[in-house]
């Protein structure tokens, strides 16, 4: 069984968790979480630039093993994805001015099937792990996120609005994917 992916992507305190929640759900599918809040979480909000290569890389063992599970138990055809190598690229970049080759590899190497960017038209919210609540930053990833996604090929679609817009917006995009 082949499996199709499906990333959501953007800035932080986007709701791109929540959406690959609700897409999961509705999809009667799986999603893999973003491996950074768990490492963080663990081992304190102070990270180097050494540690953003041991989260992507852990990262991706977490999104094979969600991918195999769904292949082996046959129960979806789709996977959801919250976070993948262009977010661990940006979150190098933006805070350390460079990024690991591991990383890069790995962006030109993984197949992914539709992108979902998330906008920061929502409120912020709060938690011990953001570090960028002001609209200035927010809005500069945003765009750096959808540069990224301007300059490769696969489907992408930008996911505004109130979380049930988006919501509908989301599910329309994968229906898309899913009839192709």
């Amino acid at each position: 069984m082949t499996i199709k992916k499906v990333v959501v992507i953007g800035p932080e305190s986007t709701g791109k968790s929540s959406l690959c929640a609700m897409l999961a759900a509705h999809f009667n599918s799986s999603w893999c979480p973003e491996y950074g809040r768990e490492y963080l979480t663990v081992n304190g909000k102070s990270y180097q630039y050494s540690d953003l290569l041991k989260i992507g890389q852990e990262q991706l063992k977490l999104e094979d093993r969600f991918a195999n599970e769904l292949i082996e138990g046959q129960k979806s055809q789709i996977l959801f994805v919250d976070t993948d190598m262009y977010v661990m690229k940006v979150w190098c970049e933006y805070v350390f001015q460079e990024c690991h080759q591991f990383i890069l590899e790995q962006i030109c190497e993984r197949k992914y099937d539709l992108y979902l960017l998330c906008d920061v038209d929502l409120p912020w919210v709060q938690d011990e792990l953001r570090e960028y609540p002001e609209d200035g930053p927010r809005k500069e990833l945003f765009q750096i996120y959808k540069d990224l996604l301007i300059n490769q090929n696969v489907p992408w679609a930008t996911i505004s609005g109130t979380y049930e817009a988006r919501e509908l917006a989301a599910i329309e995009a994968v229906k898309g994917l899913m009839n192709q």
